[in-house]
Formats: structure tokens, sequence, C-alpha cells
């Protein structure tokens, strides 16, 4: 026996390095296997929108319609410098509904992730209003991102508050609070049919869900897989980057509707949400509705039909390629949507609102998706928070218009309230300003004169035609005058001190006025600025640290 075990103790010691050293690929594998396991997916289960009357109403309030891109570059779009990396992807569709309406070249997210942004979106107001300043991660996730810590030994290693990350409230307990009154309820309590498609991450659980927070139907984004990895019609593209090795390593390819089971959809996701949108728009042209069709596109993982992909066989390098058809599939849905609407003879009195979360993200290794501007996704410099914005509205609002006025996601709210002819008591706490007299030329001045984000340690504000940008924990500051330098290319900060310090107290007064977060940032995670994740560090690049 004591042989034996004298022939076994090489053969677990070598299996239990195995399983330590290749813990994290081990742990991508088998998490969407037990997933599948613990929370099974179902077969395909049609959906049941509402359906309103057969006969048009007399209601002639506008039908809203706010679609939002997730992780969309400045350059994406054709109608910004020439449209994805390498300027050989056009957007007709996005472009045509730029040219029916107006085209903001100076529009900001409120955050530079996800989950702020949409939070700023649905209130009207800076996420941090109310204390919801961070982008919540699954308890898994933030294990992967840790490991990976553990194995970054570059000078940019992300920084893990274990204890901290250890007492983070559950994924799904990481909502907006309820108290906080949705452009979705406004439009529901004033007699509008209301619905949503998509990503939603805004929190699920006490009364946070789509449902409860104002949406009559919900179809919820559950798993982040356009397709299964192993589709046949699928292309996809990988990164050894931290963040899409933890997106690959919550891969389920799934949904729900109104809460129900989760089940599969029939088809690549984006395509899939666009034909349920195109079913929530036919049951409901005869009354006013307000349909939030959030996309999953762009974000990773990268995924495109093999049929779009094969589109793109004049581009250089399999990312762009596979990115790029991830492009035409939401330039598709924006035309098929717009269609849908002509179709039916109600596109004129459609208020359209398009835009993105944040900016691109370093971890998809392209270079030019925020061209011209530096910074990606989860920094504060332009590329990561100047998105495409547009809105269209063919009976209120004159076609071919574009704008250098600096607007924010806070806007959308108020804007599509006036639209919809509601006067909300909410008005008054609202950061956000009604757009459409700046869009009809009936006001002559600017709708902000002063814009802040926040993310712990990485704060910015931009005052009239001067932008600061602060990382603290580093004490890196960014000086930029932006009526010479939107490019954020020359730091003046050592040669206008009194412009500097007037901008750190608008930002202080700011901070003071600001909720503590709901809960804490548990890590801090670096990014180059003008290199993508992957590329070498070399001394003088330079960097934040993003708290989350």
């Amino acid at each position: 026996m004591r042989k034996k075990l004298t022939y076994l103790l090489p053969v677990f010691l070598i299996s239990g390095f195995l399983i330590w050293e290749y813990k994290i690929n081990i742990l991508i594998w088998s998490i969407p296997k037990i997933a599948y396991f613990t929370m099974p997916v179902q077969e395909n289960i049609p959906t049941s929108w509402s359906k309103g009357p057969e006969i048009a109403s007399q209601d002639d309030r506008p039908n809203i319609i706010l679609i939002l891109a997730d992780d969309m570059g400045y350059n994406d779009i054709s109608a910004h410098n020439g449209g994805a990396a390498d300027g050989s992807l056009k957007t007709p569709h996005i472009d045509s509904l730029a040219n029916s309406g107006i085209l903001f070249s100076r529009g900001y997210a409120a955050n530079a992730t996800c989950a702020p942004s949409r939070a700023s979106i649905m209130t009207g107001k800076y996420p941090t209003r109310f204390g919801y300043e961070f982008t919540p991660v699954p308890a898994t996730g933030r294990l992967i991102m840790q490991w990976l810590a553990d194995e970054d030994d570059t000078e940019l290693r992300a920084r893990i508050d274990r204890e901290v990350a250890a007492n983070i409230p559950p994924y799904m307990e990481q909502g907006m609070p309820t108290e906080q009154v949705t452009v979705a309820e406004v439009l529901r309590d004033a007699g509008y049919y209301t619905a949503h498609i998509g990503k939603w991450h805004l929190g699920n659980a006490y009364g946070m869900d789509p449902l409860s927070q104002g949406f009559q139907d919900s179809l919820q984004m559950i798993g982040p897989l356009y397709l299964p990895e192993d589709h046949p019609d699928v292309v996809n593209a990988k990164f050894n980057t931290r963040i899409d090795r933890m997106i690959w390593g919550l891969g389920q390819y799934s949904t729900n509707f109104n809460g129900g089971d989760r089940f599969a959809p029939d088809k690549y996701l984006t395509d899939y949400y666009t034909d349920e949108a195109l079913k929530v728009i036919e049951n409901n042209k005869n009354r006013p509705f307000f349909l939030y069709l959030s996309h999953w596109a762009i974000h990773n993982p990268l995924q495109a039909l093999r049929s779009d992909v094969e589109q793109m066989s004049h581009m250089h390098g399999h990312n762009l390629q596979v990115y790029s058809g991830m492009i035409a599939a939401l330039d598709r849905s924006v035309g098929k949507v717009v269609q849908k609407l002509k179709d039916l003879d109600i596109y004129g009195k459609t208020l359209i609102i398009f835009t993105s979360d944040n900016g691109g993200a370093d971890y998809i290794e392209l270079d030019d998706i925020n061209k011209p501007y530096r910074g990606w996704k989860i920094s504060f410099f332009e590329g990561g928070i100047r998105v495409p914005y547009i809105v269209s509205w063919p009976d209120q609002i004159d076609p071919g218009q574009n704008s250098e006025n600096a607007v924010h996601h806070f806007d959308i709210l108020p804007t599509i309230t006036s639209a919809a002819g509601i006067k909300s008591p909410i008005e008054t706490s609202l950061d956000g300003v009604n757009l459409l007299p700046y869009i009809k030329k009936e006001v002559d001045t600017q709708p902000h004169k002063t814009l802040f984000w926040r993310s712990g340690n990485h704060q910015s504000v931009l005052h009239e035609d001067w932008k600061y940008i602060v990382s603290s924990k580093e004490n890196f500051r960014w000086l930029f005058d932006t009526s010479i330098d939107q490019e954020e290319k020359n730091n003046v900060i050592d040669s206008y001190p009194e412009k500097a310090k007037l901008l750190e107290e608008l930002l202080t007064k700011f901070n003071s006025e600001q909720k503590d977060p709901l809960f804490p940032s548990a890590y801090e995670v670096s990014t180059m600025i003008d290199k993508y994740d992957g590329q070498e560090y070399q001394e003088g690049d330079e960097y934040i640290y993003w708290s989350n």
C-alpha cells in the first residue's frame, strides 16, 4: 500500500500543479457547462408581445424608439471619419437615420462603461446622483479578473481588493435604486405601451428588473453569446485579454421573456432582437409605443455571421473582419426598423434616438475604432465617452442637420417626455435638458456649460472649452483646450494653473453633491490611452487606472 502511495504521490502533485497552473482555462471551460445544468436553457420559446387596438386610435402622440448600441466607437459609423477602423465598412442605414434628422458630433456618454450610462439614460440624471457609480460584474467574472491579475507581472497589473470583492452584493442585487423614476415609468403612466429588448444591466432583484421599472414587456438578454461558439454559421475572434477571457467564461446563449424560463434565441442575436422589435412595432402600430431596443452588439465576444464576415474579405485581419461583420448586422437592424415604420406609414410620427453606452474597447485589439480621439472604453478621454448620437423625427425635425453642441445621455429622458407632451414632476430634479428647442433652433445657447464624469479615482470635467481629467491614485492630471485641441494631444496643465484650479474646484463641488457608491470599487484596471490591450507598455506611455 505504501509503495502504491509512493507511486501515486507524483501523479497527485503533478495533477494539482496542472490544475492550479491552468485554473483560469479550466474555470472558463467549465462555467458554461455547469451553468447549463444549474440554469438550464430551453429551446426557443416564441414570444407573446402585447397587442394594441386593431384600428388606429385618436392619440396622435409620437411613437418613440431608443436604439442603444454597446461599446460602439465613434469611428464605427461611416458618418464619422469613414467608419470601422480602416474606413472600408460603411453603415448606410445608420448614416441615413442621421441624414433624416440631426447628428450630434459631440454626443457624450454618461460614463465610460455600461451600467452607469444606462442608469443615466433611464433617469435623466448623473448616475452618481444616486450612487450608481460602478458597473456590476458577476462573482465569477470578479474571480477570473483576480486570477488574471495574479498572473499579470507587468507594470500595469490590475489591483484587486479581495476583502471588498468578497463582500460586494450578488450581481442581480447590484442594480439601480427602485425609487429612481425611469423614462419607461413616465411613459407607461402617461398611457404609452412600453417594451424592452436586449441588455438591461440595471439589476433584477427587489424590483429592479425591467418589468418593475416601467416596461410592460421585456425580452431580456441573459447570456453573452451571439450564437453557440461551435455554431456552423458563426465566426469567432478571441483575445488573450482579461475582459475577453472573462466574457467567454460567462458564455451562454440565452434570453428570457417577461421573467420566464431561459431559452435560446432562434438566430444570430442581433438579428433575433431586430426581428422581435419588428413584432413589437407591428403589434402596436395603432397606439403610441416606446421601444427600448438595447442591443448587445457590438460588445465582445466578437462573433459575427459567416455570411457577414464573407462580405469583409477585402479587409486586413481576422479581428477586423469579424468586428465589421457585427457592425453590419447592427446597421442592418436600424435599416429594418426604419423600413418597418415606413411600411406601416408611421415613420414620420416616430422619434428615433440612436446612441452607444460608451466608446470602443481596447481589448478587441483594433487601432482606430475611436478615431480621431484618444482613449478607450473605461477612460474619460474622448475615445471612451464620445459616442454616436442621432435624433430623428421626420414630422418635427428638419433633415440633414449636424451639430457641435455638447449633448449627454441624460438629455434623452427630457427630450422623449417633451416629444410625448408629458409634464412630469421629476423634471425639476433632472440633470438633462430637452434637446428639441436646440434641434429646432428655437434657442441659440448651448445645452450645457459644464459636464462631469466620475468612476472612483478616475474623474473628469468639461467646462466651456476646457477639459480636465484626473487619475488621482497616480496623481496624473491632464488639461486640454478643446477649442483648438479636441483630440487631446497637448496637455497644457503646466501652462494654465489657474484654469486647472478652477476646474478642480468645479469637480470638488460636483463630488460633494453626489452620493456614496451603492457598492464599492473592488479593483482598479489599467488602460493605456494610446495603445490597445495586449500591446507592450513602454516607458512614457500614458495610462489611467479605472476603478470599478
